[in-house]
């Protein structure tokens, strides 16, 4: 009789710890969720945000919204809201969503202070009220008037009207333009600060540059030929030790802070050749143990230098999506072929890519200017090493893109 009371009290409460987590649970378009047992419908005013030190941006990835750039996000309607964001002293944290309805969904919940993504009213009085939410959306903010006369502006939850006037207040109309003419500078020709030197040092004795005894030692680690690695430091800084790009890559291998500081690189150390160098070729041997998965040693490299330039997420996602459409996902060329569509939103729109648009077409070319140039520098003779004291000056850019075919 015990043993049956016992049992039947567990059932029950069995069934009420289940009836306890189906009410943490949400149907949302995308399925059943987890959510917090702590409601988060109350918005965070523009008081409340400055004192968290942190605003929570919603958007989609895309050329126009936001992306990952070398280690720094980019896109004009994140740069906007970046500067809305300093202007009061906060940081930004971007998180971004499937489609419109996660992003409207979201919001409704209090799960971020701003959709930075121009939404037109047409699109949103046309979701249900288990989407937007009870209180409503209050458009705001950043705003562009589309072919059809259609207003589309960014949006924030209607009971946070004090950050709302503090977008209006804010934001001018030429602002988007002003910040696309930005962006549009920062990935041209400022993007890297450096002295354009010649991919040789003496071309008769095959010297390629005055670190090539730090290529010789350090390569190595990464089981890579000296020159390959050499080809690849004339791609990123042109053999200038103390070149920098706007985004805060710097030296030889232009080594992002936060990448230094995995590497265990101090930044006073980060402009020295040598210890630039190593960082680097610990760098490359980690992304060479990320992609062990390639069997074959030069198409294992091709893919360690996508990721070095646009990130080993990127590649990943070009992988994926080589295997959908039929392609062989360990062979670059055919990686690169499909990494070319995360440009379109064919491509970064796809199920099976998780981490959304890429300039990939910069990471294409990058491979294959060092391929280019590696095929150079293994087809003359390697002589002995300049002296520590040998001279090594600039070479105008015009001049050497006249001996130097693949000059950059």
């Amino acid at each position: 009789m015990k043993r049956t009371v016992l049992f039947i009290l567990g059932v029950v409460g069995l069934l009420l710890s289940c009836n306890e987590r189906q009410d943490n649970r949400v149907i949302t378009p995308w399925g059943e969720v987890q959510t917090d047992s702590i409601p988060t419908t109350e918005d965070f005013t523009l008081k409340d945000i400055v004192s968290n030190g942190e605003m929570i941006m919603l958007t989609l990835s895309g050329p126009e919204t936001y992306y990952d750039y070398h280690g720094r996000g980019m896109g004009a309607q994140f740069l906007l809201c970046e500067k809305f964001a300093q202007s009061i002293g906060v940081s930004l944290r971007v998180e971004l969503c499937k489609d419109t309805l996660e992003m409207v969904w979201k919001l409704g919940r209090g799960e971020a202070d701003v959709i930075a993504y121009m939404l037109s009213d047409s699109i949103v009085k046309h979701l249900p009220d288990s989407i937007i939410g009870s209180d409503g959306l209050r458009f705001c903010g950043a705003y562009q008037t589309v072919p059809d006369s259609t207003k589309i502006q960014w949006v924030v939850s209607s009971t946070n009207s004090e950050l709302a006037e503090a977008f209006d207040h804010w934001y001018k109309p030429d602002m988007l333009e002003e910040i696309k003419q930005e962006e549009h500078r920062l990935l041209t020709t400022a993007s890297v600060k450096r002295h354009v030197y010649s991919p040789f040092l003496n071309r008769s004795t095959g010297v390629i540059s005055k670190y090539d005894d730090l290529f010789r030692k350090y390569a190595p680690l990464a089981r890579w030929d000296w020159r390959l690695m050499a080809a690849q430091c004339y791609q990123e800084s042109c053999f200038d030790p103390k070149a920098r790009s706007w985004a805060g890559a710097r030296g030889l291998m232009q080594i992002m802070p936060g990448t230094a500081a995995h590497l265990g690189l101090s930044m006073d150390d980060i402009h020295a050749p040598e210890p630039n160098i190593s960082a680097a070729a610990r760098y490359l041997q980690e992304l060479s143990n990320t992609f062990s998965d390639i069997p074959n040693v030069t198409e294992r490299q091709n893919f360690v230098l996508a990721a070095y330039n646009g990130g080993a997420m990127h590649v990943r996602d070009a992988m994926a999506l080589t295997r959908k459409n039929g392609g062989n996902p360990q062979r670059w060329g055919d990686v690169a072929r499909n990494m070319l569509l995360l440009r379109e939103p064919v491509g970064y729109q796809d199920p099976v890519v998780k981490h959304g648009y890429m300039r990939a077409g910069e990471t294409v070319d990058y491979v294959d200017k060092i391929r280019a140039r590696y095929a150079q520098y293994r087809g003359v003779p390697m002589g002995k090493l300049p002296s520590s004291s040998g001279s090594f000056s600039p070479v105008a850019p015009r001049k050497a893109k006249k001996k130097y075919k693949y000059h950059v």
